[in-house]
């Protein structure tokens, strides 16, 4: 048997599982890991400005790859800076893989310097955290790792390597080495015909696609299926991009939040839901008591302790999207079953044609939706999004289109301030060898924009070009409407000077570009000047649209009722 140093075996495991990038920040006890790197190379690696910002790197990319994202960090404070990108990773089923240096493992119980139980802390955040303690099993350790990551509801693993374990050679032959298989969830067949029964004596079904329909690769299934028995689809903010939205079968997004009006009431109209891949996060549902009503629901979940969890269905199938929805569709076709909801299809179109919301404002300040009206008509179908938390959740949720899988990334659960710039530059790196010319845009606020705001060097020193649209308003803005019942408004403005922060002084510091907005009519050329400078420099060009202060979206605590701010089309 060959050998070799640890580290290395661990790049040969790396490339094998298909990781051609990896985000860190070297350090003294990761160096082993590092020179492994550079000795075998093969995987091009971004130096960070933050561990936290490798997390989202890595998050980004596995996203848009549908692979195992690697993010890599030292000893100490670098293992702590992780642990949002990894709780983030598990709250919306992310696969990857954080490895951490480690003190010696002599001074492990000694104090020693940044020797802290990382394990211990990312185990609530991870599907698993291991510390290497055997330089032998290192190889196996990441094997493991990543049949974890990926196996199930996908997640992600931290591997914590002590330095001198790292510095130590073992035997080990790549090419007698391979990924261990992936065991698959199968459909019981009972309950696919049960649900098939349910199905074809509804009168007015939904089928809802969460992000497991995205993770399962299941959007074309779940589109055939639609098809042939003629049954409308609604999406959850995590499954968007799971079905076309121009389809004539979309039936919108249900929630308190992130949902269109016309999405709503016809969930409330339904009589049957048969959710695949969702979990019915709580912005979702809103008040169980009005979400659940009178329909039934069948919940599919590749997660067995998912099913029953907010509120028990009808019927529970645990199972992989992708091999549930293909066993609906045969099931149907042996039976030549239709749904017969011809009056149905004619009322969902009814309400979707009727219940919108404006979106053709002139005001200055600019009103939010007519941004999206924007982005919708200058960006085509392929452009990838990724966007975080705040009021431009919302409103992109409600106003933005998407029509294909992982074109349209969201950190939907946890919902970590300054997402979007590391992430957006996991995403393009991910598309280097099969989309290259592929477009990326993250949505942003002004104030999220900040938290992560460094990795634009990174972007600036690797020519990672993409678009940044930032909603301006100067405020804390879901803050802001969150204290309404509050009777108050304390300590979630950030207005200083004339306009705050100069934004496009700290695009122009990072080596890169940025253009200012205060009129609707001038956001399209903008939009399409930064574009065109993002190509030109393959850096990062931001486009911040200055938007009125004190704007609310619309929200309330249950599905029917849901308050709205502005005047409604035809008002």
């Amino acid at each position: 048997m060959a050998k070799m140093p640890a580290m290395n075996a661990v790049v040969e495991v790396l490339k094998d599982e298909g990781v051609d990038t990896a985000f860190g920040c070297p350090g003294a006890a990761i160096l082993p890991l590092y020179k492994a790197l550079e000795e075998v190379g093969g995987i091009e690696h971004l130096t960070v400005r933050h561990e936290e910002g490798a997390t989202h790197m890595a998050d980004g990319w596995s996203r848009t790859t549908g692979r195992v994202g690697v993010a890599i960090g030292t000893s100490g404070p670098a293992g702590t800076n992780m642990i949002t990108g990894l709780y983030t990773a598990i709250a919306d089923s992310v696969p990857i893989v954080c490895i951490t240096g480690q003190q010696r493992t002599d001074l492990l119980d000694k104090e020693g310097f940044q020797a802290v139980d990382i394990v211990e802390i990312a185990k609530p955040v991870t599907k698993w955290a291991v510390q290497i303690k055997e330089a032998a099993t290192a190889p196996w350790i990441f094997r493991e790792a990543f049949r974890v990551a990926q196996e199930g509801r996908p997640g992600p693993v931290l591997i914590d390597i002590p330095v001198d374990v790292a510095q130590k050679v073992i035997e080990y032959d790549p090419a007698l080495d391979s990924a261990l298989k992936l065991t698959t969830v199968e459909p019981h067949q009972p309950r696919v015909e049960k649900a098939l029964d349910l199905l074809l004596e509804a009168e007015r079904p939904l089928i809802l696609a969460g992000g497991g329909v995205i993770l399962a690769e299941a959007s074309d299934d779940l589109r055939r299926l639609a098809e042939y028995l003629q049954v409308p689809v609604q999406v959850t903010l995590m499954g968007k991009g799971s079905f076309d939205e121009d389809s004539p079968l979309y039936s919108g997004m249900t929630g308190v939040q992130t949902s269109q009006r016309y999405g709503n009431a016809s969930f409330l109209e339904s009589d049957l839901v048969l959710a695949v891949g969702a979990r019915f996060a709580d912005r979702h549902t809103g008040q169980i008591d009005v979400y659940r009503g009178e329909r039934r629901f069948i919940h599919v979940d590749i997660e067995a302790t998912q099913i029953g969890r907010v509120f028990e269905p009808d019927l529970g199938v645990v199972s992989d999207a992708r091999l549930f929805l293909r066993e609906l569709l045969k099931a149907a076709q042996r039976r030549e079953a239709r749904a017969r909801v011809g009056e149905w299809i004619a009322r969902v179109a009814e309400l979707r044609n009727t219940l919108t919301r404006r979106e053709d404002f002139d005001a200055v300040p600019v009103k939010a939706p007519r941004v999206y009206k924007e982005i919708n008509e200058v960006f085509d179908a392929d452009t990838y999004f990724v966007t975080a938390i705040g009021l431009y959740q919302i409103w992109g949720g409600q106003h933005q289109k998407a029509y294909k899988p992982r074109r349209y990334q969201i950190c939907g659960q946890a919902g970590p301030l300054g997402w979007e710039i590391p992430a957006a530059i996991g995403v393009k790196k991910a598309l280097k060898h099969t989309a290259p010319d592929a477009e990326v845009v993250g949505i942003v606020g002004d104030y999220g924009f900040q938290y992560m705001v460094e990795e634009l060097a990174v972007a600036a020193q690797y020519h990672v070009p993409y678009v940044i649209i930032m909603l301006n308003n100067e405020y804390l803005g879901l803050i802001r409407q969150a204290s309404i019942p509050f009777d108050m408004n304390y300590q979630v403005d950030i207005h200083y000077d004339e306009y705050g922060t100069d934004n496009v002084k700290l695009m122009e510091a990072y080596g890169c570009s940025g253009r200012r907005v205060w009129e609707p009519g001038e956001i399209r050329d903008s939009l399409e000047w930064a574009r065109k400078e993002a190509k030109a420099t393959s850096r990062p060009v931001l486009v911040e649209i200055m938007i009125e202060r004190e704007a609310n979206t619309p929200h309330g605590p249950a599905i029917d009722a849901v308050k709205e701010f502005e005047p409604l089309p035809g008002a």
